[in-house]
């Protein structure tokens, strides 16, 4: 499933560890919002190390699923594209 994560983090420390955390699960697309083609397996294991490091009260962090027909229709306007699940193969 393809998921954007967006956060507005005030404090520098936790917004710096929450962006490196997300570099794990998916592609910084702007400063603050990712895409990450997760299973629900990894979902969960985002969503807990999310909740690790944010403050509920100061922070927001927002995780947007978007269905294959949403992500179909997808427009970058200037820099950049759409994160895809490149097939990998190992020999």
């Amino acid at each position: 499933m393809f998921y954007i994560v967006s956060y507005d983090i005030p404090d520098n420390k936790r917004r710096t560890k929450l962006a490196k955390a997300l570099e794990d699960f998916g592609d910084r697309v702007q400063y603050s919002v990712f895409e990450c083609i997760l299973d629900s397996d990894l979902l969960n294991k985002m969503i807990f190390r999310i909740n690790k490091i944010i403050a509920e009260e100061f922070d927001r962090v927002r995780v947007y699923a978007l269905c294959a027909k949403c992500e179909g229709v997808i427009k970058v306007i200037g820099q950049g594209k759409v994160t895809k699940n490149e097939d990998v193969y190992i020999i």
